[in-house]
């Protein structure tokens, strides 16, 4: 996330027989846009909870933070059969984007309007 902005999700799966999800440990990363389909329910659900979750947090009269992650874990099948998430944690200290540098503009423009936003 940049800001209030879902910019990508991205899909982490550990290596065969791994535990972990970093690119160091050789996961596979794969990069899905925020109105894929295949994430269209959780992205609704997540953007119309966002600030709900960011008041309980304390903190919902503050700015989003400039660069943040929240991560999600595979729940059970819905009603529907539809898969579900739980939010596992949020992350805005070390939040890896080497492989985003792309975005460094969105990231420019977002700081510029929180700062103005904030005057």
């Amino acid at each position: 996330m940049v800001g209030p902005n879902c910019i990508e999700l991205v899909h982490k799966k550990p290596a065969e027989g791994g535990v972990s999800a970093t690119l160091q440990s050789g996961a596979v990363y794969t990069k899905y846009k925020p109105d894929d389909k295949k994430f269209a329910k959780l992205m609704a659900k997540w953007m119309a909870d966002k600030d709900e979750v960011m008041a309980a947090l304390g903190i919902g009269d503050q700015p989003l933070p400039l660069i943040w992650t929240s991560d999600f874990i595979l729940g059970e099948k819905d009603a529907d059969g539809d898969d579900t998430y739980v939010v596992g944690e949020f992350n805005c200290s070390c939040v890896g984007i080497t492989q985003q540098l792309y975005l460094a503009d969105s990231v420019g423009k977002t700081a510029l309007n929180t700062v103005v936003a904030s005057k």
